[in-house]
């Protein structure tokens, strides 16, 4: 039977760095979550260094900005690392190519400062995703038309958000992963740019030994997330601890935000492949 913690607190003592998910576990797309922020504050107060890790497709100055903006105050974290940083890396490394972005106007934030051409797909040497168009609207299968058309030219894709959902508020919205896995199963080649692969881990553990001013063992990093697919699986494969949260994007397969149903999160967690080092409603100290 799963047994929830509800008590960063009780755990704090045995980490140095906590590498925390953004979107459903700071705040749900609207607003802040002001025990959770509490919490975050707290672990930095005894000493803890905080590093949020997230996969929005965007540079982390401007999540650093709509963190404020959701009402986060600074003091939750030391340090800020993004699938759109991630993004802007592999965009570096592939000099004076063309780009299809796939996503919204917000997201052009991801080439600032960038030598960047676009270019439409029948023209592109390669693609970025970020997310749909309108994300309120549109489905992944939209984009089939467009999808054909890639792997006939058999562009390489760049998934700058690989979460599947989000949420805004209560609602559960489509992400780039979304349209990258349909890709994928059309036979495309892409590279997820965020949780759950290494790199975004490694930049993360680079930034928390940064703040320290030494090297970070892992057996003392905590994971903080409410995505089986990128949080938990991401910790799980990168060797460090998590602590999964049920009222996420998850919460309506557990049962509810505020009484899930221990034996719905245990089936889910264990068809997963692992065991979390703590299960809480919501992030609380």
């Amino acid at each position: 039977m799963t047994i929830f913690s509800e008590s960063l607190a009780a755990l704090a003592p045995e980490y140095d760095v906590i590498l925390s998910d953004v979107w459903g576990v700071v705040h749900n797309g609207v607003a802040a979550f002001p025990e959770a922020c509490e919490a975050l504050t707290r672990f930095r107060e005894g000493g803890g260094t905080v590093v949020l890790i997230t996969n929005a497709p965007r540079p982390n100055g401007v999540v650093a900005a709509q963190l404020e903006h959701f009402g986060a105050p600074r003091s939750i974290y030391d340090a800020i690392v993004a699938s759109g940083d991630v993004t802007r890396n592999v965009i570096v490394q592939r000099p004076g190519q063309t780009i299809l972005h796939i996503g919204p106007k917000r997201d052009l934030a991801t080439f600032e400062g960038l030598d960047v051409r676009f270019a439409p797909v029948e023209s592109a040497d390669y693609v970025i995703c970020t997310g749909l168009f309108h994300e309120d609207t549109e489905t992944p299968d939209d984009y089939r038309p467009m999808l054909e058309a890639m792997r006939a030219r058999d562009l390489f894709m760049v998934c700058g958000n690989p979460d599947v959902v989000v949420e805004r508020g209560d609602t559960l919205l489509y992400c780039a992963g979304a349209i990258a896995d349909l890709y994928v199963k059309m036979g495309g080649d892409v590279l997820y740019a965020g949780k759950p692969y290494a790199p975004i881990y490694d930049l993360a553990l680079k930034l928390a030994q940064d703040a320290r001013g030494k090297a970070v063992d892992r057996q003392r990093v905590l994971a903080i997330g409410d995505s089986v697919r990128t949080d938990f699986a991401g910790a799980t494969a990168y060797g460090i601890d998590c602590m999964f949260v049920t009222a996420g994007i998850h919460a309506a397969e557990f049962g509810g935000r505020d009484d899930p149903d221990p034996d719905a999160v245990e089936r889910v967690l264990v068809a997963a492949g692992g065991k979390p080092r703590a299960i809480a409603r919501r992030l609380k100290w």
